[in-house]
């Protein structure tokens, strides 16, 4: 049965059925009860012609009721609660697009994206500061915090971006939906020097909660000490932080572990002053594997949570002169530059030169009865040290004439000797320099025959090639 008259029958008849669906094969049965077997493809085109045919021999209002409207027809679109600046700087020679979103990217919440510096931006992206970023429809300005997963599977902040590596980002701004492409910029300016894309990323999950997190290190000082336990000062500021804090792992400088217990009681130690007041707030109770000295420092390691902050500015480059560039919140470094102010130093973050102070032990000293039952090896055999020096040190030493001269000539062989041995030095040292100058030359000039046998060897293999070549042409 031919294509045309199945057509037929469809279209005016209508007498056809489907008789069988499979994802390859489409079985059509027709009145006259014959069969056509067209690939779905097929199916797909003949019912699209069908429709076509259909649609043709209603009027224009039906038509548009049912189909809508036609790709290439004029509409005129009438948007309410357009602000007067839109009208006011609107200009025809940039059109406007205009998009539909989903009903998901109505809401506002966190994303997070999988972003990676752009190779030709000159610096790497800090934590805090200001991006904009373009996404589907939409353009703001947001402040992301970026954070890389390590294996555990904890998600630690970054301050900065790696240099060739992702990262993750987790900003605050309209919902896309995950595998949406991300367009990063510092600021929109035509007018600088360096590349403007900063970044470019995806996003994985959006209203997504992640944590994360970055270190905290408390550090504490004993105030007093038990056998193996230990009050400590200056490392939380009130018992609330301390009921955090319980279970926690502690450690010295030197090296002793411990645990944070409770906080400390009135009745052992954080006792209130003598003219009255409250017990002081922030004395832990820790244990310790070994006693500790007064002199340790104990500190805390533990990981604090990062908020996101949950900001978001739209961008409204419509709103103004084209010739204006938008500008929007800026980042701390164009603050400080602006104002002349410096970046602030800590002392306690510069590196210093470590200097430790060699530590005096005192000497080992054996009882009288232990040295007498030690084996003779072992006995100490110091010899203590004179305190005034031997008669032969402060005796004088006079010379008989015969005795002068053999010194003196004993003193001029010497100097000769000197002598001699520093003219041959000097002779060995300029032989040696003129040998290395003539070692040189030699090796720049094996050097320079070793290019030209090299050169003239891959001249005759060219030739040999093009010979080659030219016999299998012919």
């Amino acid at each position: 049965m031919e294509l045309s008259h199945l057509k037929r029958s469809l279209r005016v008849n209508m007498k056809a059925s489907l008789v069988e669906i499979n994802p390859k094969k489409v079985a059509i049965l027709t009145s006259e009860s014959s069969c056509l077997v067209l690939p779905a493809e097929g199916w797909i085109e003949l019912r699209k012609q069908m429709n076509i045919a259909e649609l043709n021999d209603l009027d224009d209002a039906t038509r548009l009721e049912i189909e809508g409207f036609q790709t290439g027809t004029y509409l005129r679109l009438e948007v309410h609660d357009v602000p007067y600046e839109m009208v006011e700087y609107f200009d025809p020679c940039h059109p406007i697009l205009v998009g539909g979103i989903g009903l998901g990217e109505e809401n506002v919440g966190h994303m997070q994206a999988r972003l990676k510096r752009h190779r030709w931006h000159k610096k790497v992206l800090k934590t805090s500061d200001p991006i904009i970023v373009s996404i589907g429809w939409r353009r703001y300005q947001t402040i992301p915090i970026y954070a890389i997963e390590d294996r555990n599977g904890r998600h630690r902040m970054l301050k900065y971006t790696p240099e060739h590596m992702h990262c993750l980002a987790m900003f605050w701004g309209p919902l896309a939906p995950p595998n949406t492409g991300v367009v990063a910029f510092q600021n929109l300016s035509n007018n600088q020097a360096q590349f403007r894309i900063t970044a470019t990323a995806v996003v994985l999950e959006f209203n997504h909660a992640s944590r994360i997190v970055k270190k905290l290190k408390l550090v504490g000082h004993p105030c007093k000490i038990f056998k193996n336990t230990a009050l400590v000062k200056d490392m939380f500021t009130s018992d609330l932080e301390i009921a955090r804090f319980e279970g926690a792992a502690v450690r010295t400088v030197s090296g002793i572990r411990g645990q944070v217990k409770k906080a400390a009681k009135e009745e052992i130690g954080n006792q209130p002053k003598k003219m009255g007041g409250q017990p002081k707030e922030g004395i832990a109770r820790c244990t310790f594997e070994d006693k500790i000295k007064m002199s340790d420092i104990v500190f805390l390691r533990a990981w604090t949570q990062v908020e996101v902050p949950q900001f978001y500015n739209p961008l409204t480059t419509s709103l103004q002169p084209r010739d204006k560039t938008w500008q929007g919140m800026k980042t701390t470094a164009e603050l400080r530059r602006e104002h002349n102010i410096p970046i602030p130093v800590n002392k306690d973050s510069l590196y210093k030169p470590i200097e430790r102070k060699l530590k005096k032990f005192n000497p080992l000293v054996i009882p009288k009865s232990l040295q007498a039952a030690l084996p003779f090896a072992s006995k100490p055999k110091d010899i203590p040290s004179r305190g005034r020096p031997l008669l032969e040190n402060r005796r004088a030493v006079v010379m008989e004439p015969h005795e002068r001269k053999v010194h003196a000539l004993v003193q001029h062989l010497r100097l000769i000797r000197n002598e001699k041995i520093k003219k041959r030095k000097l002779k060995d040292d300029k032989k040696r320099k003129e040998i290395e100058v003539q070692k040189a030359k030699e090796e720049q000039l094996s050097k320079k025959r070793q290019r030209e046998e090299r050169r003239e060897r891959y001249r005759e293999q060219d030739k040999l090639k093009k010979k080659i070549r030219r016999n299998a042409e012919d």
